[in-house]
């Protein structure tokens, strides 16, 4: 392929910090020779070139993160699919893969801060009730994509925002 290529015209400081970091990670998996990381770093690069090619536009951080999430649920889903079907091999693999994805994300929030985060946003968006809980996840996911679960969160919000006797 050409350096004319529609990518190559934009400025490298245009990648993402994120993405830089993911392409030093497969050179270093490259020199040394680590085969099941390069596989996973490539498999990574390649959900993230598939959605630029899709988009025509380069990712920023927070997309990346947002693919970096959804690669994880499908390793989770995997390994429970694999342990049900006794399959210890398929196993380690998406569990060596959803450790090294893992640790492309930024550090994961505790329950406390989340708790906090939650009181905060319902008290800013002024919900009352589970009907509101679209108002207060609005708030919460540009501030905490990438920190902590978000399926785990819409159940906390709910819980939140559902009275006590209900």
């Amino acid at each position: 392929m050409n350096e004319s290529s529609p990518a190559s015209h934009v400025a490298p400081d245009a990648d993402s910090q994120l993405k830089q970091r993911i392409t030093e990670d497969m050179k270093a998996a490259m020199r040394a020779r680590e085969s099941q990381r390069l596989t996973a770093i490539r498999m990574l690069t390649a959900a993230i070139k598939q959605k630029e090619v899709d988009e025509r536009k380069h990712l920023d951080d927070a997309e990346v993160l947002a693919i970096i999430e959804k690669l994880i649920k499908q390793r989770r889903d995997s390994i429970e699919q694999y342990r049900a079907a006794h399959r210890p091999e398929l196993v380690e693999a998406e569990a060596f893969e959803l450790a090294l994805l893992s640790a492309y994300l930024p550090a994961q929030l505790g329950a406390a801060e989340v708790a906090a985060e939650i009181a905060r946003a319902v008290s800013e968006s002024g919900a009352s009730g589970a009907r509101d809980m679209g108002k207060v996840m609005a708030l919460l996911k540009p501030r905490l994509a990438g920190r902590t679960d978000m399926g785990r969160l819409s159940g906390l919000v709910k819980a939140a925002l559902t009275p006590a006797g209900a």
